[in-house]
This record gives C-alpha cells, structure tokens and sequence, in this order.
C-alpha cells in the first residue's frame, strides 16, 4: 500500500503534473532493467524545485532517494517507499575556453560531445560511460586510467537541510569510488571541469579506440550496472571471479558475464533478488577461495517482496 500517494497532489502543485509519477516502476529508469515501484517518482527541472522537494520530504518525514541515470543502481523487487528524486531534467550545459560547466543531470557522453566539439582533451576516457555528471562526481567515476578527479574544478551541492555549497577539488575528497559528496550525502547541482587544448583528431582517436576495446571486451548488449564490484585492493575483481571459475555462473536470468566477469548482466527476465543471489554467490566464492572480501560498487536499494 502507497502510504505517500496523498502527498502527491502537493508535489503536483509545486512542480507540474508531468513530473510526478504515482507507483512508478523503477525498471523503466535503471540500466539493469528490473525493481519494483516507487511511491512517488519526481523530475525536478530546477535547482530551486529540488531544494523545496528536498524541503518538502523532510517537514513530512517522507524518506527520499536521489538518483541521476540510474545505470550503477538496482532497486530490489518490492520497490522503494517513499519518494525518489531524479534529476534527469537537470541538463543545461555551457562551455568557455576550456571550461565546460554541466547541470548534475547532464550525461557523461553530452559532456564528451561537448568537449569534443571545442577541441578539449581529458575527458575521452569518460565517452562511454553511462552515468551523469552528478553520479559519476559521487562517485568519482573512472575507465581506462582516467578519472573525474583529473578534470574536476568545482562543485555546487545542495545538503540535507537545503543549503546550497560549493565545494573545490579539495573539498571534493575525491578517492577511489568515493567523494566528500557520498560521505555527507549532498546533491550534485551542477560541476565545473577543466580541460586542456587539444587536437582534434588525436580526441576522437582516442574515443574510437576506447569504443572499440569497450564493444570488443564488455557485454554491452546485456542490461548491466556496469562493473558489480570495487577493485579490491592489490587484485582485480574481474580476475578473481574468473579465476573462481564463475564465468558464466547464472542465478535465472541473472548472469556472470562470459565476456567480461566483472559484469553481471541481465539475459532478459531476472528479477533484483536473482542478482542480489548471484552477487551473493561471488563474494562467498571469492571469498572462500581467496580470502578477499568484494564490495559492490553498483548501490543497492528498496524493499524486498
């Protein structure tokens, strides 16, 4: 039972009928494709409706989650109560000189295009990562010896009480998959990076190459979160699981890539209990046969059934 429906009608005054969404099945906004319903679904379009949704849930007591393209989340089968607070319509961008400035719903791959056009280089790395500008600065997303830490200037986050911040490089407390941003739970706003000249043709060959290896090496056709798991310290994750003999491991529908063992990956019709299963089963193996504790690094959230 929707216990927060009755707020609804309040959150479609202050921001619209068509950013809100009653009993909203969250496989529709996850790259794993699968979750249950969400009470409440909102889309604020701007910096202030965020902050007064922020307001609004805390003078209610309603439990709220914020989440940008949902492609390093999986929502359990019986959902999330409460509220979910995605930014998606968060995505104005604007560059000058070699700065490029994006709102925390903005794409990585927007950022890229844009860094591209005006012939900046540093960001090729993050071409085919999924997530947004807000997700991957919490988490400090990286690929192929690049990461947000090396581009990143600045900052504007909204906190728990509704305060707005901006927080410098320093500030940022950026680590591997860590941030000052996941630590405090703040909200990603908008993010400030700084790039150098570069040659054009250079760029893109450096895109074209890293798609290619991307296409030849990860289960790109599959819904995925990405890499399951943090790289242990000293291993690869990857690597352990292979060498676990788990490649090809399936819970239903639920997979360890044959392509890539840092995957799993949804063949079709898993439910979240399935990978939450499988993922389960990794660690214990990896764990028994090489004495190394995995970590997850997809966030995991919501109810079971």
């Amino acid at each position: 039972m929707n216990q927060y429906k009755d707020f609804a009608t309040e959150l479609v005054e202050m921001l619209g009928n068509e950013n809100v969404k009653i009993d909203e099945p969250m496989k529709k906004h996850t790259s794993f494709r699968v979750g249950g319903p969400v009470d409440i679904l909102i889309t604020p379009q701007s910096f202030e409706q965020v902050k007064g949704a922020i307001k609004f849930c805390r003078k209610n007591l309603i439990p709220y989650f914020i989440m940008g393209n949902g492609s390093n989340l999986l929502v359990k089968d019986g959902g999330v109560r409460g509220v979910i607070i995605k930014l998606c319509n968060l995505d104005k961008i604007e560059t000058k000189e070699e700065r490029i400035t994006a709102q925390g719903g903005v794409l990585l791959s927007r950022v890229s295009n844009e860094a591209v056009k005006n012939c900046l280089t540093g960001f090729e790395f993050a071409s085919g990562i999924p997530g947004s500008v807000g997700g991957a600065l919490t988490m400090n997303a990286g690929a192929y010896n690049g990461e947000v830490s090396q581009v990143i200037e600045n900052a504007l986050v909204i906190d728990k009480e509704g305060n707005l911040i901006t927080l410098n490089k320093e500030q940022l407390e950026l680590g591997y998959r860590i941030s000052s941003i996941m630590k405090k739970n703040y909200t990603v706003l908008e993010a400030t990076f700084k790039f150098n000249k570069g040659d054009y043709e250079k760029i893109i060959g450096r895109i074209n190459d890293l798609t290619r290896r991307r296409r030849e090496k990860q289960p790109l056709e599959y819904p995925s979160a990405g890499s399951t798991f943090k790289r242990p310290e000293g291993y690869f994750a990857a690597k352990l699981i292979e060498d676990s003999g788990l490649k090809g491991v399936h819970v239903g529908d639920a997979e360890v890539s044959k392509k890539h063992s840092g995957f799993i990956i949804n063949k079709g019709n898993a439910a979240a209990k399935d990978i939450l299963d499988l993922i389960q089963i990794v660690k214990d193996t990896v764990k028994e046969k090489f004495n190394v504790d995995l970590h997850t690094e997809v966030m995991i959230i919501g109810e079971d059934i």
